[in-house]
């Protein structure tokens, strides 16, 4: 058996399912989301979780997706998705124009943003925090920020994940002979 696909999905308070063939809907206080899975899983609710099972031995890997998807899906609507992002660089700003978030990272325009549906972009000392109930279009967003400045190895400067870790490199050494 698949380690991850045989644990339930414990459902939260205030969070609701429908499942019709192999579409399932979750619905909580940040909203709600709608994923179609293969035939050969099958989703289930009961006793207040939600239990995914295989019809053969072979799918064991769309087994162990389907259950993280799954689980994705009800934490995403209970609680959400935040990913923070930080500047690092001379001058590098960030700002909000509407729902539009405008970098000034060094280029001779500013880059301009749209937040897509279900996405907002909150600033706080320098940090931009990406956040909504997709886990992978809040993953793709950030990663789209990121690409606009990737952070460089010799000085660091760019935008990064907070925590990330760069690694640098020497750079240049200086002449040893006079020569």
């Amino acid at each position: 058996m698949s380690r991850i696909g045989k644990l339930p999905v414990v459902l939260p308070e205030g969070v609701t399912t429908e499942i019709h063939g192999h579409t399932v809907k979750v619905t909580g206080p940040r909203g709600e989301l709608k994923a179609t899975f293969l035939p050969q899983v099958q989703v289930t609710e009961e006793a207040g979780s939600l239990i995914v099972t295989r019809r053969s031995d072979e799918d064991k890997a769309v087994h162990g997706l389907t259950r993280s998807l799954v689980s994705n899906m009800v934490q995403g609507v209970s609680d959400g998705y935040t990913k923070q992002l930080e500047m690092v660089g001379i001058g590098y700003r960030a700002s909000l124009e509407g729902e539009d978030l405008v970098l000034a990272v060094g280029y001779s325009h500013p880059v301009r943003i749209s937040a897509p549906n279900g996405i907002k972009f909150t600033l706080a000392e320098g940090k931009i925090n990406v956040s909504g109930i997709d886990k992978q279009l809040v993953g793709q967003v950030s990663a789209n920020i990121r690409k606009v400045r990737k952070p460089e190895p010799y000085k660091g400067k760019g935008i990064r994940y907070v925590g990330e870790i760069v690694r640098r490199k020497a750079g240049k050494a200086a002449k040893a002979g006079g020569k």
